[in-house]
């Protein structure tokens, strides 16, 4: 098996987009190997927010666990994961 990319788009699901990954969270839920991690988002703090509570993200931390089950992928409402082998 090479190498798996798993992204996130993240201009769907979290950043304080359309999708709150805290009330969502599906991928997380069907993930088996629990490659996924909900954060606070470090990459979109402003200086004047940056400890924001309402921008979060899910990260695939473990994409070398991942089983190419396709479960995230599938039960995302949004479709905003894409698994790439």
């Amino acid at each position: 098996m090479g190498k798996i990319k798993i992204s996130i788009d993240y201009s769907i699901c979290g950043d304080g987009n359309k999708i709150d990954p805290r009330s969502c969270a599906i991928c997380m839920k069907v993930c088996e190997p629990a490659l996924f991690l909900l954060h606070q988002s470090l990459e979109h703090y402003e200086k004047d927010n940056q400890y924001d509570p309402q921008i979060w993200r899910i990260t695939p931390l473990y994409p070398s666990l991942c089983t190419l089950c396709m479960k995230c992928v599938e039960q995302c409402p949004e479709n905003a994961i894409t698994i790439k082998n």
